[in-house]
């Protein structure tokens, strides 16, 4: 496996999400005492990789937001409702970059626009790249890790419940999680 700094020129190019090999999840507390995970199965994105000129780089990514999972079918139901995600009039989120510079060795800074529930609003995630290698089936794999934190209410994800001691059920703040392999496109 090489990092991205010694091979940079040789990384630069258009790659596709390889969902099978990548996690896009979240994490939240729940009753503010415990963390509760999730991810969503259903997902594509691809994007531009320009290694010696980070601003030519783009990303966009497309998840179907009937795929999440949780670890609980009822919670994952919740999650799908009108209170949360409302699937059935909303089905995609949507990622679209707006800008990417380099945060340092192996990491950037992408600018975007996500959009939920029809809101869109900017985020900034910090990537890391984690590697590069080739398959056997002889694609260049480069594999990119971060995320961004958020607050789920500023796209209309709100609904909560009050505890009887005082706090609420699920925090308003979410960390979002990528941990992806991408496929370079051959030339």
């Amino acid at each position: 496996m090489t990092t991205l700094t010694e091979t940079t020129s040789a990384l630069t190019g258009e790659y596709i999400l390889d969902p099978g090999h990548s996690r896009i999840g979240f994490v939240g507390r729940h009753a503010m005492v415990t963390k509760v995970r999730g991810s969503f199965s259903d997902f594509e994105g691809s994007g531009y990789l320009d290694a010696d000129d980070p601003a030519r780089s783009h990303l966009e990514v497309t998840i179907q937001a009937g795929s999440v999972e949780s670890g609980s079918g009822d919670r994952d139901q919740h999650l799908r409702s009108g209170d949360l995600f409302d699937v059935e009039r909303y089905p995609e989120i949507r990622f679209v970059s707006t800008a990417v510079e380099s945060a340092g060795d192996d990491t950037y800074r992408v600018a975007g626009d996500l959009t939920i529930k029809d809101v869109t609003k900017p985020v900034t995630l910090d990537l890391e790249v984690t590697g590069s290698a080739l398959d056997p089936f002889g694609n260049t794999r480069l594999g990119l890790e971060g995320g961004t934190t958020l607050n789920r209410k500023d796209w209309g994800v709100s609904w909560n419940a009050l505890m009887e001691t005082g706090g609420v059920l699920v925090s308003e703040k979410i960390r979002l999680e990528l941990d992806v392999s991408a496929i370079k496109r051959a030339a």
